[in-house]
């Protein structure tokens, strides 16, 4: 990477906006194992957007609840943890995604796209011995986002990219990096490492293409959580290409990418968790 492209690089990413703190300390509380639901709800209670938005979520009819919930509270006790979690993880997320872009980039496509592809990352966890569900979640939640750093700051670039891998059915990481030199993942990693995300979560949104590809559980749930929301159609990152999975992961995994959407079974159910959270 020359000097200029990195300089280009880390000035986009300076401009994108900081992680919510609130949603910062809900993480961090999640993570640590003394946690309880009332240091949970002290800290979203002092987030009214996060508040109003979550309750709004819980009392869908998706969730379908015997009765009006009006607390968190109360959200927490029927929803659980990590599903609040989620939830406040995909209100920041959503929160930071651009009302329009000159790149022509259908953000609504895109974030549907992420959110099956984190519900079925989370799913997948549950088969390997060494990947967190709720970890796996956010990783394929924001495994795209240096998508969102291009269609900000390099629209012209992103657009040419885009249109090149539209044309010509190559993948959109290799349409990236003969258009503006880098791909998405690289600058998406650095973005969650300004936010100061676990080392975990950088090493899976920085190597999850080709020979960058590393052989990790995490890695393994993400890419093929990703091949699969693209091959069902489940929203729109702008990448038309379904991989089909390198051995590593088909052995983590337990068969192919064709074999691994049949154990899943019906995935309406978590498409249909995607597209709720979706309209946070």
């Amino acid at each position: 990477m020359s000097p200029e492209l990195s300089q280009k690089l880390a000035a986009a990413v300076d401009g994108m906006p900081a992680f919510p703190k609130s949603v910062q300390n809900i993480l961090e509380l999640t993570r640590d194992v003394n946690c309880s639901p009332k240091d949970l709800v002290q800290v979203i209670d002092k987030d009214p957007v996060v508040t109003v938005k979550i309750l709004k979520v819980v009392n869908s009819a998706y969730y379908s609840l015997p009765k009006q919930i009006t607390s968190i509270n109360h959200a927490v006790v029927y929803l659980g943890f990590n599903t609040i979690k989620n939830l406040a993880l995909s209100i920041a997320a959503i929160g930071m995604l651009p009302k329009d872009n000159a790149a022509g980039f259908d953000a609504q496509q895109y974030l549907l796209h992420s959110l099956a592809t984190a519900v079925i990352a989370k799913q997948l966890a549950l088969r390997v011995d060494d990947a967190d569900p709720m970890d796996c979640f956010i990783a394929g939640l924001l495994h795209d986002f240096g998508k969102v750093v291009f269609a900000q700051f390099m629209p012209k670039e992103f657009r040419l990219a885009l249109e090149t891998s539209q044309s010509d059915g190559s993948s959109l990481h290799l349409a990236l990096r003969k258009v503006i030199g880098v791909d998405h993942a690289v600058v998406g990693a650095m973005l969650v490492e300004k936010w100061r995300f676990a080392p975990s979560l950088i090493e899976t949104i920085q190597h999850q293409y080709g020979p960058d590809l590393k052989d990790t559980d995490m890695i393994a749930c993400v890419f093929a959580a990703n091949q699969i929301s693209k091959k069902m159609a489940f929203g729109f990152g702008g990448n038309p290409c379904v991989e089909e999975f390198p051995a590593t992961i088909a052995k983590r995994l337990g068969g192919t990418l064709d074999e691994v959407i049949v154990s899943l079974g019906d995935l309406a159910p978590l498409f249909e968790e995607a597209k709720i959270f979706s309209k946070i």
